[in-house]
């Protein structure tokens, strides 16, 4: 293969099917017809003498050529796309509409800060919530269903930093704050006045806030390596029901220490720290790869970290 003959309109195919890894997806991404887009790979798969991908049940994944070949691509297209693209980006003349994935607690500490950047700054951009019901939201983000997700994402948020599958992850994240689990309680409880010791805490009656319905959460494994468990009388899937609910029974639940305010019923409830070792809780905002260099995306994720340092309660920022 001679470079000089290379079309080079069919890297940007590539860079479009590795970044979705559908062909379709990819299609509308380069606003191609999807055979049009089959084309291009079939005549690039002919000059590098690779099959590039491989067709799968939801899609096609990359071959070890294609892993490798990508992240050159990917930053010789952003280098000369930098060099075409004009440096100034009005965000006030911005009109589209994002949709995010949060939990609501999590969209109540932001959305505040986010309303009052975009009626100042971007009048035209609009931004609709979406409910978030998994610490897994990859597949929202890779179908097109979200354009952002920011929660607890343990499993995610680490693989991602252990840089497993780099080359070809398609999935972007940045650590917004750390903060730490408390037992909360109304402050009429019998243990509101107490030291709380792990015989106690077991013995009392708990709420689980599960997104999924899952029947156990992290507080569960923890008492389950000391050989402990607990009763859960009650499990919601939303903060606020679970502040509500707490803050007018003898139920007691874990939150994390920074959602407490935004169920609504923070003078109602108390915090005592826990009586075993919990992990922090890393807070991480997710998006996909196609919107990486988006200049309105950009804005947006600059206005949901900024907020963090603008007032949301006492975090760590990771940088």
């Amino acid at each position: 293969m001679s470079f000089l003959t290379l079309d080079l309109n069919l890297l940007r195919v590539f860079d479009a099917v590795m970044t979705e890894q559908n062909l379709t997806r990819a299609a509308n991404l380069l606003a191609m017809t999807q055979p049009a887009v089959s084309n291009a790979l079939r005549r690039l798969r002919e000059t590098l003498g690779d099959e590039l991908v491989i067709r799968t049940a939801h899609g096609v994944k990359p071959t070890s050529r294609a892993a490798e070949l990508w992240p050159v691509v990917r930053r010789a297209l952003s280098d000369l796309e930098a060099a075409v693209t004009p440096d100034t980006f009005d965000v006030s003349r911005v009109n589209t509409t994002f949709r995010m994935a949060m939990a609501d607690a999590t969209a109540a500490l932001w959305l505040p800060f986010l309303v009052r950047a975009v009626e100042r700054d971007a009048p035209g951009l609009n931004v609709r919530m979406v409910p978030l019901t998994t610490r897994e939201p990859r597949p929202m983000l890779l179908r097109g269903d979200v354009d952002l997700a920011i929660g607890f994402f343990p499993g995610v948020a680490a693989q991602l930093a252990s840089g497993q599958n780099t080359a070809i992850s398609q999935i972007r994240h940045e650590r917004l704050y750390t903060g730490e689990y408390v037992c909360v309680m109304r402050k009429g409880h019998p243990l509101a006045k107490e030291e709380l010791t792990l015989d106690s805490y077991c013995a009392a009656h708990h709420l689980l806030v599960s997104f999924s319905g899952r029947a156990k959460g992290l507080m569960d494994d923890a008492l389950t390596e000391l050989g402990r468990e607990r009763r859960i009388l009650l499990t919601v899937n939303q903060f606020f029901t679970a502040g509500r609910v707490v803050a007018s029974s003898d139920l007691i639940t874990v939150l994390p220490r920074h959602l407490i305010a935004a169920t609504g019923m923070e003078d109602a409830l108390i915090a005592k720290t826990l009586p075993f070792e919990l992990p922090d809780v890393h807070v991480d905002m997710l998006w996909h790869e196609r919107d990486a260099r988006n200049p309105a995306h950009k804005w947006l994720r600059e206005q949901l970290s900024a907020s963090t340092e603008e007032g949301i309660g006492p975090f760590k920022k990771r940088r």
